[in-house]
């Protein structure tokens, strides 16, 4: 081999040397720059809470609602129009919007946090309590009577080989009828266990369910009054 050929070919294998690694740091740049990109898309600053309490007009599956804006979680919801979903946040037992002034409460997952998130969103079947427990949970219950639990609740327990065997379901009589309440139990995996009263109509294939903490249970019948209050005076007078 000629001595230019040797020398090319050192050139050649001393640029590949680098030029792999080169690609490598390029590739990771770009994967840097797009997760960044979509990091701080307009769209993952939707859930920005705002100070502002003018009401919103919107409906949600064609139900009409007046919000104001402070309860309303999402950025894009606060523009208003037709949803699908939405998502709503009060405090409790005030059953105040976000404020500045409450902005660490906001924001906190403590175990006694006093938010409650409140979720309408379509559900076409329509189940209201005593359907969703009877079709949905029944299957899945150690027996289908339920014991006395506390607060004045039904207990129920599911069977541990079902998907809600970390669960606790409860029963209660509100003032609009029977309130079922799915409840984690505190775990290392759940340190800040929450409960969620789960889907009941409010409109014409419209479903409300909400969620608060576990240690607010005892007092689940002014959450319950409480959401009500609010979804009665945020529905828009016809």
């Amino acid at each position: 081999m000629s001595q230019r050929a040797l020398s090319r070919r050192q050139d050649v294998h001393q640029l590949s040397g680098w030029l792999i690694p080169l690609a490598f740091a390029v590739a990771i740049l770009g994967l840097c720059g797009l997760f960044l990109a979509w990091y701080l898309r307009p769209g993952t600053q939707s859930a920005a809470p705002t100070d502002e309490s003018g009401p919103v007009a919107l409906t949600v599956r064609g139900a009409a609602f007046s919000i104001p804006a402070n309860y309303i979680e999402g950025q894009t919801a606060r523009a208003g129009g037709a949803l699908d979903s939405l998502a709503l946040v009060a405090q409790f037992p005030s059953m105040r919007g976000y404020s500045d002034e409450d902005a660490r409460l906001f924001a906190g997952n403590a175990p006694d946090s006093p938010v409650i998130h409140l979720s309408l969103r379509g559900d076409p079947s329509g189940l209201d309590a005593q359907a969703r427990l009877a079709r949905i949970y029944m299957p899945s219950l150690t027996e289908s009577g339920g014991t006395a639990g506390p607060f004045g609740l039904v207990q129920y327990v599911f069977r541990p080989e079902s998907g809600y065997a970390q669960d606790d379901l409860f029963a209660g009589q509100g003032k609009d009828g029977l309130v079922l309440i799915l409840c984690e139990r505190a775990s290392p995996e759940f340190p800040s266990p929450n409960c969620i009263v789960t889907d009941r109509p409010v409109a014409q294939g419209l479903s409300l369910s909400y969620r608060f903490k576990r240690a607010w249970l005892s007092r689940w019948r002014e959450v319950a009054s409480g959401v009500d209050a609010l979804i009665a005076r945020f529905k828009a007078k016809s």
